[in-house]
């Protein structure tokens, strides 16, 4: 099996999808394993650590059966697979349709790390987690950063400072890692979910649940769309959290669908001078409306921050964490024979394999191309 790590071309992406540790796990199975020069060395792996544990360095790719990649590619770089090329990473592959169809037609097969299904078997390759545990703790040193006050209280004898309050919207992974980031830093931390159950773990993490409507979850443990009426009640409740908070963070997103908006431009105008409000949704529409992806606004004294890579600027544990996704995945999918199965494990790489042999397979993927759901529909 010939496996190739890819050097990532967007500037702003600063991750690797393997590291020397599990590129010597690969090699000790066999494989032949190939490294982009260059790969690794903005996450703090230089070539010569990937070659001492057995791999070679080259930029040629057209002979790989399967390639591993950090960023989602453009639809130019997935030309330079060969067709039959398995491709393994982020693809935003229930959105981003002009990619879809241009894996299409270079006749790959896409497992989008996106689509694993969050179950207990499938946890340990779960990226979208382990990335966005990295997203909520930069999201919070990103706002301290920004903000003009210290986050801790101070006693000194220049007079007692009051520690920030911080107010966190959305407790899935990142939103549990950015309370508890603040509360480390000493800050004051409330924090919101939609979803009851996300009380406990707020509270267990010593920080205050906010009062406001709940709703119940999917099959996939998203948080249910809210009707106009509960959004009414939802803003009305956070309105007065929102305008106490020196620093916010939102995180609330589901894949392949529209975050939700949980703060209007009018929360914002009540809102101190100097606060901050990073929104980690930014990027599919932002849960804060005057947001912009990977932009920063200024309105009303309060800066708001749009990253859509926060993961990327922690690159060398954020590499280290998607490296052991990636290798639980071909873990998965290796036989005994040293042959590899994605499209065939029906629990969980199945799901995520959204193209196979150039046709898109999964039924999301297929309505985004203009497909019936399901093939031979």
């Amino acid at each position: 099996m010939r496996l190739f790590i890819q050097r990532e071309q967007a500037e702003s992406e600063n991750r690797v999808a393997a590291t020397p540790t599990t590129v010597k796990r690969f090699v000790e199975w066999g494989w032949e394993v190939t490294v982009e020069p260059g790969a690794g060395i903005r996450a703090g792996f230089p070539d010569e650590l990937f070659a001492d544990d057995g791999a070679t360095l080259s930029g040629k790719v057209s002979d790989a059966d399967i390639v591993l990649r950090a960023g989602i590619p453009t639809p130019e770089e997935v030309t330079d697979y060969s067709a039959g090329t398995t491709v393994i990473g982020f693809f935003d592959p229930y959105v981003n349709a002009d990619l879809m169809r241009a894996c299409e037609d270079a006749g790959l097969t896409i497992v989008a790390l996106e689509a694993i299904p969050r179950t207990t078997l499938a946890q340990s390759m779960d990226a979208l987690s382990s990335q966005a545990t990295v997203g909520g703790y930069a999201a919070v040193l990103l706002a301290a950063e920004q903000s003009p006050k210290f986050l801790p209280m101070l006693v000194t004898a220049a007079g007692t400072i009051p520690p920030a309050r911080v107010l966190i919207l959305g407790v899935g992974v990142a939103g549990l890692q950015a309370i508890a980031t603040a509360r480390r830093l000493g800050a004051l931390v409330q924090a919101y979910d939609v979803r009851p159950e996300t009380r406990e773990q707020v509270e267990s993490l010593g920080a205050r649940f906010v009062e406001a409507p709940t709703t119940e979850t999917d099959a996939a443990g998203y948080a249910q769309a809210v009707d106009d009426d509960i959004q009414a009640r939802q803003f009305a409740a956070l309105a007065p959290h929102v305008k106490e908070a020196d620093l916010i963070i939102t995180t609330a997103q589901i894949p392949g669908r529209p975050a939700p908006l949980l703060i209007t431009d009018a929360m914002v105008a009540t809102m101190k001078p100097g606060s901050i409000i990073v929104d980690m949704a930014a990027g599919s529409g932002g849960n804060v409306e005057p947001s912009k992806a990977d932009e920063t606004v200024v309105t009303n004294h309060v800066t708001i921050l749009g990253p859509t890579n926060l993961a990327s600027t922690v690159a060398a544990d954020a590499s280290n964490m998607l490296a052991r996704n990636m290798l639980t995945v071909l873990e998965r999918a290796r036989a005994e024979d040293g042959s590899v199965a994605f499209a065939e494990d029906t629990e969980v790489l199945g799901p995520a394999t959204v193209i196979v042999n150039g046709s898109a397979a999964h039924p999301r993927t297929r309505t985004l191309l203009g497909y019936p759901e399901e093939a031979g529909a």
